[in-house]
C-alpha cells in the first residue's frame, strides 16, 4: 500500500477499525500504540466475574442498582474516601459536564496542549475557554502563581488540569497542586482535576485531600489502567455537597450491572495493581533508553505513555503513515492537540515484545524517510 501525504489521522487513539479499513490491513495485524491501555489486558479476576455474571440470567433481566451502592463502596475502598464523596458515570465527559452545569461555570482556563475532549466538553456546556500556553521552561508542569495570575486576569471561575498531564505524561508534585488549589480557593476559582492516569503514581493523587476542599473536583478513570475501556466507567471525587449537586445532572442508571460487577472486582485486585505499576515503570524506562539511542527526544513521564519530539526535518505525518504501512504499528498523531508544536508523536507503553517491535519499526521507517 502506498503512503499518501495528505491523509487525515484519527482524532482519538484506539481507532484500529478505521485505520485498518483505510490501509487495507487486517485490524488484528496492527499493534496499537495510540491508546494508553494497560497491555496486561483485563485482570483475570474480572474475566472470571464476567463469566459468572453471564451464567446468571438476572444480570441482564434486572435493572442495575440505581444508587450504585456496591460500586461506590468498591471505589471508596480503592481511593480511601467515603461513598458520599463519589459520583459515577459512563466516562469522564458526562462527569465533567455535570460538574460544569452544577457549578454554573462561565469561563475556564485550559492549559494547552491537552486532551481534545476538554475543550469540546467545555464549549458544549456553554463555557468560554481561555487557553493557557505552556512556556518552554515549564515542560508541561503547572506553575501555581502563573496559572492563577492568568486566571484572574482573564476572569476565569474554573481551571481544568490533568495530572499526569496529557499528552506529555508530566507529573506535578502534591505540594504544588495543593498550593494551586488553595490559592484558587481564595479567589473563588474551582479546580477541575483529571487524574485519569494517576493509578501509575498514586502517591501524587489529590483524591483523598480533595474531599475537604470545596473548590476542587478530582476525576478518575477505571478503564485505562484496568484495560476495560469497553465498559465505560469513570468517577469523580469531591466534597459531598459538590457530589450531590453533580448527581442531579447525571442520567439515572449510568452504569450497567454487568460493568459494575466487573469494575468492583478490578478495583479489589491488589496484585494486578502492584504488578501493573512495576511493569509500566520498567518498560517505560527501557523505551526511553532505546529512543534516546535513536536520537528521538522524549519528555519526562510518570504515566503509561511517552511524547516523542522529532527534529524539524522529520515529516511526522509521513512517519506516522509509514509505521502503519511498513511496520503495522499505530502511533498517536498529535496533530489535533491544541497548542502543541509540530514534530510530535505519542506512544503508549506496551509489552516487551511489542515495545521491541516499535523500536525496530521506528529505526527502519525513519531511515527510509526522504
Amino acid at each position: 500500500m502506498s503512503v499518501g501525504p495528505h491523509i487525515m489521522s484519527p482524532v482519538h487513539g484506539g481507532q484500529l477499525r478505521q485505520i485498518a479499513a483505510r490501509y487495507g490491513i487486517p485490524a488484528e495485524h496492527l499493534v496499537d500504540f495510540s491508546a494508553n491501555i494497560n497491555p496486561a489486558g483485563p485482570p483475570s479476576s474480572v474475566l472470571t466475574a464476567i463469566r459468572r455474571a453471564l451464567e446468571n440470567p438476572s444480570t441482564l433481566a434486572m435493572y442495575p442498582d440505581l444508587e450504585l451502592v456496591e460500586l461506590k463502596q468498591a471505589v471508596a475502598e480503592y481511593t480511601g474516601v467515603q461513598p458520599e464523596n463519589i459520583a459515577i458515570a459512563n466516562g469522564f465527559v458526562p462527569l465533567l459536564e455535570a460538574a460544569l452545569r452544577s457549578l454554573e461555570i462561565k469561563r475556564c482556563l485550559l492549559p494547552v496542549p491537552s486532551f481534545s475532549e476538554y475543550r469540546n466538553a467545555l464549549e458544549n456546556a456553554g463555557v468560554s475557554v481561555t487557553p493557557y500556553h505552556f512556556s518552554s521552561d515549564e515542560e508541561f508542569r503547572y506553575m501555581p502563581d502563573t496559572i492563577l495570575d492568568t486566571s484572574l486576569k482573564q476572569s476565569c471561575d474554573a481551571i481544568l488540569l490533568a495530572n499526569p498531564q496529557n499528552p506529555s505524561g508530566a507529573i506535578c508534585d502534591v505540594d504544588n497542586m495543593q498550593r494551586l488549589v488553595e490559592m484558587a480557593a481564595q479567589s473563588s476559582i474551582t479546580v477541575l482535576l483529571d487524574e485519569a492516569f494517576i493509578d501509575y503514581c498514586p502517591a501524587r493523587s489529590l483524591t483523598q485531600w480533595s474531599i475537604e476542599q470545596i473548590n476542587v473536583i478530582v476525576f478518575r478513570s477505571v478503564t485505562k489502567f484496568f484495560a476495560i475501556p469497553g465498559l465505560r466507567v469513570a468517577y469523580a471525587v469531591s466534597k459531598s455537597s459538590n457530589v450531590y449537586a453533580m448527581n442531579r445532572f447525571i442520567a439515572p442508571w449510568p452504569i450497567s450491572g454487568f460493568a459494575s460487577d466487573a469494575v468492583c472486582t478490578a478495583l479489589r485486585d491488589e496484585a494486578y495493581v502492584e504488578e501493573s505499576c512495576l511493569a509500566n515503570d520498567r518498560r517505560r524506562l527501557w523505551l526511553e533508553q532505546e529512543l534516546a539511542g535513536l536520537k528521538i527526544a522524549t519528555y519526562p513521564s510518570s504515566a503509561n505513555f511517552l511524547l516523542l519530539r522529532f527534529s524539524a526535518k522529520v515529516d511526522v505525518s509521513l512517519l506516522w503513515e509509514k509505521m502503519i504501512v511498513a511496520a503495522q504499528v499505530v502511533l498517536r498523531s498529535c496533530a489535533n492537540f491544541e497548542g502543541l508544536a509540530p514534530g510530535h508523536l505519542r506512544i503508549a507503553v506496551r509489552s516487551e515484545p511489542e515495545n521491541e517491535r516499535l523500536i525496530r519499526g521506528l529505526a527502519s521507517c525513519r531511515a527510509s524517510l526522504p
